[in-house]
């Protein structure tokens, strides 16, 4: 299993300092900004520790730990999880189910919002009817 702190993070010119990582701020905020960008979409902090929560009716479809090193969002399959795990683009994503996986926070933005998008849209889908007429399709 990797670890999702060994994933690879942004380039030097993102990082903070010569030796440092990134600051978890802007890549918190980067996140932040896709996925207030969704229908629907509200933040919440379930847990103590700085963990943002981005719900869709009630149901969690992108997941900031505490670190603030990467997203952890919904895939379609463990399958698909597997799939971007081995290739390097995602690790499994702490405590949550094997069809999660954890999208490092310095990826590319495009892969970043098109995992949140994919997330969002299968939570999307597991809602009763009626919570899925009030929402518009995603952008």
């Amino acid at each position: 299993m990797t670890d999702p702190a060994a994933l690879p993070g942004p380039t030097s010119d993102q990082a903070s300092g010569p030796t440092s990582g990134p600051s978890p701020d802007p890549l918190r905020a980067r996140i932040g900004a896709i996925c207030a960008a969704m229908p629907g979409a509200v933040l919440e902090h379930p847990w103590d520790g700085g963990h943002d929560a981005w719900k869709l009716g009630g149901k969690i479809f992108a997941l900031v730990g505490a670190r603030g090193t990467h997203v952890s969002v919904k895939t379609d399959s463990p399958e698909t999880a597997a799939m971007l795990i081995e290739a390097g683009l995602a690790a499994r994503a702490p405590y949550l189910h094997r069809s999660w996986v954890a999208v490092p926070l310095g990826a590319a933005e495009d892969e970043l919002a098109h995992r949140v998008r994919v997330s969002w849209r299968l939570i999307r889908a597991g809602l009763p009817k009626r919570l899925q007429a009030g929402l518009p399709e995603a952008p």
